[in-house]
């Protein structure tokens, strides 16, 4: 043997694969391959990892020459194992950070974007495919994204379309026409004209939120990349090799922003024809939005399309702040105390954990021998659920959603079913304490008389100012969070979309009416449709989301009715006595517990004592 500094390397042996030679006689990280791979010499060789490789290079004379270096080097250990190796840059966020800070060559006045010679520029009639096209045009499809390759297994042999698996995450699309239980569509009734639209909408795609309840992508990329060395993928998981972060954090994605684009452009193309009102009194309509940088951005990507570009003096765009202490239907949480208490706000996370350890158990078997040196856990796994999500309608594209069977994507979509119940709906103690702010708004537009009282989330600033909140319009629109939308359901007391009640956590039920991926998904939207009709006295109202036609039946007076309306003036009626029984003061700052083995599904909190 020739001694080398500490290590002893064997001569040349022509008998022996050239790998043992080659390499090191022994290290941890060789056990841990030979345990993997088995007892085969050119698998039992290698005395050093990847961190090592950084040192050995560090003193190159540019990082490129290192990163050249260690990719030979990782070359040539693949060679010799015959392995996939784990590169360490694995689990690391990369960042593009377009658009440059300072870029040289920008010179805005070279650029003007407005240098006349418009040519002529006269406009046509309004559209009103609502009122005038023999039939909807209804959203089916996201053609920008990219699904899995191939078929995903284990399925029911029914027709499945992962974009719809996706609970909060789900890119919207038109629900199918009895969804929520009234066989009509969104189409004008017959014998009805539509006289105004309130429309509510969620913001659209976006990058993970900083905060996770449950799982949670970017930590889980922070955990493999911090071990790196240590680690390495095979099978299903070979690509993770080379896998990096490439999220954002809560910001539009390109997609988003196409969603509220289109979603602007639907909505003139359905509802222009109500602008006229605005020509004959000599206004503008006011849209509201909220300052968050997502929300602020769908709504100038849906102004865009509904006003075309460039939309200035055509509307204008009201923002509310999202921040502690300023009141605001948009965003009710940061007026409400009892929200920071997880007791109260945070049940769906454990609900959650409890039906992940169910519906991934086949898939954690599956997939934990295909890491080595990373112990997957469940929560892990359901990282990777939703990194396909994430990554789909962020890059367009994601290799983890060829992970999983259907099954188990049905389970995902339930998980987000169980969260939002306990978390954001009708089994959120705080749910209507949340949404009966914007219902209190909803009512005053409806009557044309301001807000009586401010003791909920009103804006009283705002809300009294009959220019920032005009009353009588036509034509109203409003940019939230998936939340919201769920609050404000639950405050309008739609019990159809609660006929399950509470939702278990051991199983999927055979019947469920509320599913997140139909109520709140990415550019999720809720028509609040005026009509009058010649076979119904009095102006009619009904509630549409994504193209499906809510029942009105649990609201107070509003009985059974084949396209799903009711009179205005029962609506209003209902909805003022709910917001006289909603306590507001007990349900955000109450001192209140909730009782073991309690449950709501009217998204109030246990009675005041």
């Amino acid at each position: 043997m020739v001694e080398r500094g500490s290590r002893e390397y064997k001569p040349y042996d022509e008998q022996e694969p050239e790998c043992e030679t080659l390499l090191p006689s022994s290290s941890q990280h060789s056990k841990r391959i030979e345990e993997s791979y088995g007892n085969h010499s050119c698998y039992s060789k290698p005395q050093f990892g990847f961190n090592h490789l950084l040192i050995a290079f560090a003193n190159t004379r540019s990082v490129a020459q290192a990163v050249l270096h260690i990719t030979e080097m990782r070359r040539l250990l693949h060679q010799h194992t015959s392995k996939p190796l784990a590169s360490p840059w694995a689990g690391s966020t990369e960042r593009h950070n377009f658009p440059p800070a300072s870029p040289t060559n920008a010179f805005p006045s070279l650029f003007p974007t407005n240098v006349g010679y418009a040519g002529k520029t006269p406009t046509g009639a309004e559209p009103g495919v609502i009122a005038t096209a023999p039939s909807y045009p209804v959203h089916t499809s996201s053609p920008q994204l990219v699904g899995p390759q191939g078929t995903i297994s284990k399925g029911k042999g029914k027709k499945f379309d992962i974009f719809k698996k996706w609970g909060n995450l789900s890119p919207w699309y038109s629900v199918d026409r009895t969804t929520f239980g009234v066989d009509s569509g969104p189409e004008t009734p017959k014998t009805c004209r539509v006289t105004g639209l309130h429309l509510l909408h969620r913001h659209g795609a976006r990058y993970p939120t900083a905060y996770a309840s449950y799982g949670g992508p970017a930590n889980f990329s922070s955990r493999l990349h911090a071990v790196a060395d240590k680690w390495t993928a095979n099978g299903d998981l070979e690509f993770m090799n080379e896998w990096t972060y490439k999220l954002g954090e809560e910001v539009l994605t390109p997609f988003g922003r196409q969603q509220l684009f289109d979603l602007g452009v639907s909505m003139r193309l359905k509802y222009g024809f109500l602008l006229k009102n605005f020509s004959e009194s000599n206004t503008i309509p006011v849209f509201r939005t909220e300052s968050q940088d997502r929300m602020l951005a769908s709504a100038m990507n849906f102004a865009i399309g509904f006003f075309g570009y460039p939309f200035e003096g055509q509307y204008q765009q009201s923002i509310t702040i999202e921040n502690g202490g300023f009141n605001n239907t948009l965003a009710p949480y940061k007026t409400c105390p009892n929200t920071n208490d997880v007791s109260k706000a945070d049940r769906g996370r454990d609900f959650v954990a409890a039906w992940a350890n169910v519906y991934l158990a086949k898939a954690l078997k599956r997939l934990r021998p295909q890491m080595v040196g990373y112990e997957l856990s469940i929560e892990d796994v359901y990282v990777l659920q939703q990194l396909c999500a994430y990554e789909t309608v962020a890059l367009g594209y994601s290799k983890f959603c060829e992970l999983f069977t259907e099954e188990e994507w049905e389970g995902f979509d339930y998980s987000l079913d169980i969260f939002f119940w306990y978390n954001s709906g009708f089994g959120f103690t705080l749910a209507r304490a949340l949404g009966i702010g914007y219902v209190q708004e909803l009512v005053a537009r409806l009557t044309h008389t301001p807000i009586a009282t401010h003791n909920s989330s009103t804006n009283a600033t705002l809300d009294d100012n009959p220019v920032t909140f005009p009353l009588g319009q036509s034509l109203y629109v409003d940019a939230t969070h998936e939340v919201v939308v769920l609050h404000v359901l639950a405050a309008l007391n739609l019990t159809t979309l609660a006929a399950q009640g509470s939702l278990p956590v051991d199983h999927i039920p055979e019947k469920r009416s509320f599913k997140v991926s139909e109520l709140a998904p990415f550019a999720t939207n809720v028509q609040f449709q005026l009509l009058e009709c010649t076979s119904l006295p009095g102006p009619q109202i009904r509630i549409i989301v994504n193209d499906g036609v809510v029942p009105l039946t649990g609201i107070e007076g509003c009985e059974k009715q084949k396209d799903g309306m009711c009179a205005v003036d029962t609506f209003v009626e209902a909805q003022k006595k709910i917001i006289g029984s909603t306590d507001w003061e007990w349900a955000c700052y109450g001192d209140w517990d909730i009782p073991e083995g309690w449950e709501t599904t009217t998204g109030e909190p246990p009675a005041r004592k």
